[in-house]
């Protein structure tokens, strides 16, 4: 899952895309580079981010998702806001990627469950203003855990069947270092239960604590150590920001583990 950024601000490739043509270039390159689902992103949800308004959010969006879906580009669009996914599916998105898990607008599950398009439940403790302040748990595997379960039934009781979900344990989403690392040592608990699992470590901030490198563009080698470890214990989607080199990883390790 190749990540295109319509923003100025997510904090690693912000501003490197900020138009609807050059955010389609991206993406088609991405395409070629071997990326199977093209994630369109139109409002940062890194710490500390702003929220901006449903207007600003599908002009960005919704002009890329068209182009791309129309060239038969399979499309998850990046959004917590239910006027977007109804858009954004309108518009030709396959899949609504939601970092609240259809909760932080109380009409998303409905704009889902009544579409015919998958979804990735995320979770995050917090919402991406504050969640990195003070995040604390008692235990962090078992607690989002428990969570997805509890999302994935809500899911499924409002018609959403299991087949159209995938889930996301939320790595650097209201998570320390710690909390980070229990939860990678553990995907295990996550791929059993019954959802693809999708992965998003890339350049996050836990890698350049680990390496020491502050530098969020300069975090590949670790984005790729991280990724690979994630499929080598059930995931099944990374979302990254070098497609390419992921690509390459991921078909070397294929090769030497099949």
């Amino acid at each position: 899952m190749g990540i295109v950024n319509v923003t100025p601000d997510s904090f690693s490739d912000g501003g490197q895309t900020p138009t609807a043509t050059q955010a389609i270039e991206r993406a088609r390159s991405f395409l070629g580079q071997g990326a199977d689902i093209l994630d369109i992103g139109g409002e940062s949800t890194r710490p500390g981010a702003i929220p901006v308004s449903i207007d600003e959010e599908i002009n960005r969006v919704i002009p890329v998702i068209e182009a791309l879906a129309d060239e038969g580009a399979c499309v998850s669009v990046d959004t917590r806001n239910a006027p977007v996914m109804a858009a954004a599916i309108k518009a030709g998105a396959a899949i609504v990627n939601d970092v609240t898990a259809l909760q932080g607008d109380e009409q998303s599950l409905g704009v889902v469950a009544s579409s015919t398009v998958s979804v990735v439940l995320m979770h995050m403790q917090g919402d991406p203003r504050t969640m990195q302040q003070t995040p604390q748990y008692e235990d962090v595997v078992g607690e989002v855990g428990g969570y997805l379960i509890t999302r994935i039934n809500a899911c499924e009781q409002a018609g959403l069947p299991k087949e159209r979900i995938a889930i996301d344990p939320g790595i650097g989403f209201g998570k320390s270092l710690k909390h980070n690392l229990q939860l990678l040592r553990n995907l295990g608990a996550f791929a059993g239960l019954g959802c693809p699992l999708v992965l998003g470590v890339s350049r996050k901030s836990f890698i350049g604590r680990l390496s020491g490198e502050d530098d969020a563009a300069k975090r590949l080698a670790g984005s790729l150590a991280a990724g690979l470890y994630g499929i080598a214990h059930g995931a099944s989607i990374l979302r990254v920001h070098d497609v390419a080199q992921t690509r390459q990883a991921l078909d070397v390790w294929a090769a030497i583990s099949n």
